[in-house]
């Protein structure tokens, strides 16, 4: 049987974190009513469809390899193919608000 700390280390750990990845397009998003947990969209917050909120992950853009740390604190996105939405502030840090779309690699940094 584990402990607590044990399956806290495991989630935590480099290996946990590491296998945590994906790769496709993101897009951005300035929700103006409360997200899914109650906040609202900040300055470097993000959507997921099933990483805990309060999660922390590295979104970085594959075709300028700028990136950005941004906090999920909502649901989704909804449109088909994409595998996270970032507020616009991170957008922009990420340097594809103009462009609305971009291909990412999204990687947990902390649950």
């Amino acid at each position: 049987m584990l402990t607590a700390a044990a399956v806290a280390l495991a989630i935590c750990s480099p290996a946990a974190t590491e296998a945590a990845s994906w790769t496709g397009k993101a897009s951005f998003y300035n929700l103006k009513s409360r997200t899914a947990s109650g906040g609202r969209v900040g300055h470097m917050t993000a959507a997921h469809r099933t990483l805990p909120f309060g999660s922390k992950v590295r979104v970085t853009n594959l075709s300028n390899k700028r990136s950005a740390v941004v906090t999920v604190n909502d649901r989704g996105p909804f449109a088909g193919g994409r595998i996270i939405d970032v507020s616009e502030g991170a957008a922009h840090a990420l340097g594809f608000r103009h462009a609305g779309v971009a291909r990412v690699k999204v990687e947990v940094v902390s649950r």
